[in-house]
């Protein structure tokens, strides 16, 4: 028999909190953090402007610095501080010891990598015409930096490496650690996801999608009409089975099905094949096709294609039983945060199910027909005991999770 996968520690720093019961607490109460910001391009950029977005609930940075016993913030883009933000939190929570943590790997995945810092560089070489830049620059805004910064910080010597596939960012990364272990290459992995874009450069370029909303996130609504970008970071350690056991850890969960797919059709299109064959392979894998109460923390991000085709991929995977699946959205509250959001979503799912509640999915205006799923639009009591995460991305790339406590069948 294949070796599960145990979930042994979670964190996360979002717009709603600056951990993950925080964050959760606030999800689950209903609480959005999207609100329209000001933006000031500075003195070399053109005039101001507002756009919703969902920022930082705070600054990671004094209690990093309190807690690791030293200066930080001065090295690291704010995507490498909300990863080791949240790495840290899971850290703690799965009770890790200095001696597990030096053979263990780190796997982050990032859409992008250290805007803020890059954007900062920029004006100051070609609006200030500085022939210099921060001498840091280029440690801080490569997208390794978070996994470079985890592994220093803790120690950990395992096969280390960042994923980069837009929104399934975290999703791949999730996926690689699983494969990892199950390859005999590690014994444990820290997983998940940074971002920090919205900059008002980074928003500018976003919104030259057209695929912005000008007022909120409304997943899977009548009148939903684009996404909005928030930054944060979600953290997971993932454990063999074995390795958990000897060390005396209980799993918080298993993470025991992964799908992954490539639409190979157009670069913001989503692909109804392509997402049924990413939700397909995980829940097969995990053997919960048939599953009666399978939470959905669905991808729904806002806009009018990629939730009419989710809803229709969710309809094919599960057929007959594809309206008894509640379906939570909870990019509503936290906003896209790209290649953060799977591990956040699977980091609040995850404590959904072991509150057996389902936060609800905000900004609804009513019934989509195109849409037509069990969504959760008030706080609800759920008796799941699976959880299946979906990250659809921009260039067609897919990944889908399932999860389960550990006393499920």
């Amino acid at each position: 028999m294949r070796e599960r996968i145990a979930v042994t520690g979670l964190g996360a720093f979002t717009p709603l909190g600056m951990d993950l019961d925080s964050s959760w607490r606030a999800c689950l109460a209903g609480e959005g953090a999207i609100k329209t910001q000001k933006m000031e391009p500075g003195e070399f950029g053109p005039e101001a402007f507002a756009m919703p977005v969902a920022l930082p609930a705070g600054d990671p940075t004094p209690d990093l610095e309190a807690k690791l016993g030293r200066r930080i913030g001065a090295s690291l883009d704010p995507f490498s501080l909300y990863a080791l933000a949240a790495a840290n939190e899971a850290i703690l929570d799965a009770k890790l010891p200095r001696e597990a943590l030096a053979r263990g790997s780190v796997i982050f995945g990032h859409g992008i990598g250290g805007v803020h810092t890059l954007e900062a560089g920029f004006e100051r070489y070609f609006g200030k015409r500085s022939p210099r830049m921060h001498p840091l620059t280029v440690p801080k805004v490569m997208a390794s930096a978070p996994v470079s910064a985890i592994a220093i910080e803790y120690g950990m010597r395992g096969p280390s490496f960042a994923v980069a596939s837009a929104c399934a960012s975290a999703g791949h990364a999730m996926a690689q650690g699983a494969l990892l272990l199950r390859a005999g290459l590690a014994d444990l992995v820290i997983v998940g996801g940074s971002e920090a874009i919205a900059s008002p450069g980074g928003l500018v370029g976003w919104d030259g999608l057209r695929a912005m909303s000008p007022s909120t996130c409304r997943p899977f609504s009548a009148g939903r009409d684009g996404m909005v970008i928030g930054e944060g970071a979600g953290a997971l350690v993932l454990e063999t089975e074995r390795h958990a056991g000897q060390r005396g850890a209980r799993p918080r969960a298993y993470l025991d099905g992964v799908g992954m797919s490539s639409d190979a059709v157009h670069w913001t299109q989503p692909d109804l094949d392509g997402a049924v064959a990413s939700m397909r392979a995980a829940c097969e894998q995990a053997g919960v096709i048939e599953e009666s109460a399978l939470l959905i923390s669905a991808h729904g991000t806002g806009t009018p294609l990629n939730d009419k085709n989710e809803a229709q991929a969710i309809h094919v995977v599960f057929g007959a039983h594809a309206m008894s699946h509640p379906v939570i959205a909870t990019k509503s509250a936290h906003g896209h945060l790209i290649g953060a959001s799977s591990a956040v979503q699977a980091a609040l799912g995850l404590r959904a199910l072991e509150a057996g509640k389902a936060p609800p999915i905000l900004n609804y205006l009513g019934p989509d027909p195109e849409c037509a799923l069990n969504l959760v639009l008030e706080p609800r009591d759920i008796a799941c005991r699976a959880l299946l995460v979906n990250a659809f991305a921009f260039g067609g790339l897919n990944a889908s999770l399932v999860f389960r406590l550990p006393d499920a069948a």
